[in-house]
């Protein structure tokens, strides 16, 4: 546990993490990502409310994102969010959905995006060098002030350059992965746990529908040709 004295810079760090996180979410890699609509708001009686207060997203295809809202006569304001939030990408619509088709990205697409996020994550280093900075300071403001002694300043000075250094290997871990995400297009997440039953949310790709990861997911169902093998070995052992 922290001391009292750096809790409040471990704080400002931790929030550098969480920001960098929620904004490299909307980040479009050439697949459907239904966070890129986290921030998208919908005129709903007069209040702007969060898309998915008033809709089901669903991602059928792997490039594909769908849009079901509970009031079709919402179809016009949620493609006008949709537009207003310029996320890159034009909303299609029917009478009863939305659909948004993520088009192949180039490979000078893709490294255009990996710059965008390295400086991200250099935004999100600066952040923790000023806590850091002002905890150095503030330091010695007390040891100047006879708050605390040399020895106590020495100690809080290096804790806090070892949390620095921690939560720039955070950082530097987090680019690293997206990085690696956008330029093979193959380290997304399962799209909602509830939707496909799989827990490897975050960790493994989808080919189709998060029930088809490109590697299989360790609670994912069996492919149907395990499942029919098994079958038959069962059955064989029961005759």
């Amino acid at each position: 546990m922290s001391d009292p004295k750096i809790k409040g810079y471990e704080d400002k760090m931790n929030k550098a993490i969480e920001f960098l996180e929620a904004d490299l979410q909307t980040v479009r890699a050439g697949r459907a990502n239904p966070h890129i609509l986290d921030h998208v708001r919908v005129d709903y009686y007069g209040a702007p409310t969060p898309l998915q207060q008033v809709a089901n997203v669903s991602v059928p295809e792997a490039r594909i994102i769908q849009i079901q809202p509970w009031d079709k006569n919402l179809i016009k304001d949620i493609c006008r969010a949709i537009q207003m939030a310029d996320i890159g990408i034009n909303p299609t619509s029917d009478a009863t959905m939305v659909r948004l088709v993520f088009p192949e990205m180039t490979e000078e697409n893709r490294k255009n995006l990996a710059k965008d996020v390295k400086k991200k994550g250099e935004d999100a280093k600066v952040v923790i060098r000023a806590a850091r900075r002002d905890g150095m300071d503030d330091f010695k403001k007390q040891k100047k002030a006879a708050e605390i002694s040399e020895d106590v300043e020495a100690q809080l000075e290096d804790e806090l350059q070892k949390l620095t250094d921690d939560f720039m290997k955070k950082v530097d871990g987090i680019i690293e992965k997206k990085t690696k995400e956008i330029m093979t297009d193959g380290a997304g997440s399962c799209f909602e746990q509830s939707q496909s039953g799989c827990s490897c949310f975050g960790e493994f790709a989808f080919a189709k529908f998060s029930s088809t990861c490109t590697r299989r997911c360790p609670t994912a169902p069996p492919p149907a040709s395990s499942r029919h093998s098994a079958q038959k070995e069962n059955y064989g052992q029961r005759v």
